[in-house]
């Protein structure tokens, strides 16, 4: 008989060892027997609750999602001013719990998954949608008609960022981003309009 609540522990348990598993090697050529191990359980526990890694790994981007997320809406709520938004917003993309080396090789993955599986393309349409949004509603007041622009250079560059990060070696250093973006901030908003 099962136990009780114990599903969503279990959920919680694949979609993280999900993430770590991706993060350590590198790419998706993990097994769901390895996920399943890491999280300490057997592989067709992992297949009943997910299915299939496919699965199993989207599961862990929304995840990831959803702490990116609620990060942003903590950092937006804090802010002060339009460029104190933007600014916090780029500060939650590099965010200790955002840009560590695992998160940072899922994402990596996850935008080569979007390439060939729907789901994965229509979540990455959502968070870029998101991202893009916050970005000119912040920029607005500040950049005037050139807010789209100069939010999706910011988009392009945290992409980068990330991309960059991941062919490094050594922890992330997400200091080290924020202050890339803030610099590509600053010289975009002093240029005129």
């Amino acid at each position: 008989m099962p136990k009780l609540g114990m599903e969503p522990i279990r959920k919680d348990a694949l979609v993280k060892a999900t993430i770590v598993e991706i993060g350590r090697v590198g790419s998706l050529d993990v097994t769901v027997s390895q996920i399943a191990k890491r999280a300490g359980m057997s592989s067709a526990l992992a297949h009943h609750y997910f299915g299939s890694k496919e699965d199993m790994f989207l599961a862990a981007m929304r995840h990831v999602m959803t702490l990116y997320g609620a990060e942003v809406r903590g950092a937006l709520a804090a802010a002060e001013g339009p460029e104190g938004r933007v600014r916090a917003i780029l500060r939650a993309s590099f965010s200790a719990g955002n840009f560590r080396r695992d998160v940072v090789g899922a994402w990596l993955n996850f935008w080569v998954l979007a390439q060939s599986v729907p789901e994965a393309k229509r979540l990455l349409a959502v968070y870029q949608g998101r991202l893009r949004s916050n970005l000119v509603v912040a920029l607005r007041p500040l950049a005037g008609a050139r807010a789209p622009e100069i939010a999706a250079s910011l988009g392009a560059l945290i992409d980068g960022l990330y991309l960059r990060e991941v062919l490094k070696s050594g922890p992330a250093d997400g200091a080290a981003a924020v202050a890339v973006a803030l610099r590509h901030l600053d010289a975009e908003l002093s240029l005129k309009s």
